[in-house]
Order: C-alpha cells, then structure tokens, then sequence
C-alpha cells in the first residue's frame, strides 16, 4: 500500500506559490521531446578505454565510414 504523501498545507512552502498548482505534475511530461534532440550513446567499457576522447571516436567512426564507403564503390564497379 502506498503512503499518503499529502503535505499539510502549513508547510515551508513559501507564500507566492500556488500548491494547488504544484500538485498535478505530470511524470515524463517532456521526456519525448528531450530524447528527440539527444543523440548520447553508451559506449562499453572496453571500446571506451580505447578511445579516451569523443574526437578520438568521432575519429575513428569517420574512418570506417570511408573505408566502408570505398568498399561499396570498389564491389559496386
């Protein structure tokens, strides 16, 4: 059962705020919107101690992009 988490109302909430404002939050309410402009990964903890700096990632992931991309040229002629 959860526990009543009402607060009485002579609290040391200070006098310009509104609870009857306060109370009706709503949970994750722009959580969609924050993962939309983030791009964050989570690297393992071995390909992290490779490479120390997000520069040396970006790097190295601009690297196998090209090689990657020279291989679909060279197969596709």
């Amino acid at each position: 059962m959860k526990p009543n988490l009402e607060t009485p109302l002579d609290d040391e909430l200070r006098p310009e705020y509104d609870e009857t404002l306060l109370k009706d939050g709503v949970r994750g309410k722009y959580a969609a919107q924050y993962q939309a402009g983030t791009n964050l990964v989570l690297l393992a903890p071995d390909v992290a101690a490779a490479f120390p700096t997000s520069e040396a990632v970006n790097e190295a992931l601009r690297l196998l992009m090209q090689v990657a991309q020279r291989t679909t040229l060279a197969t596709t002629t």
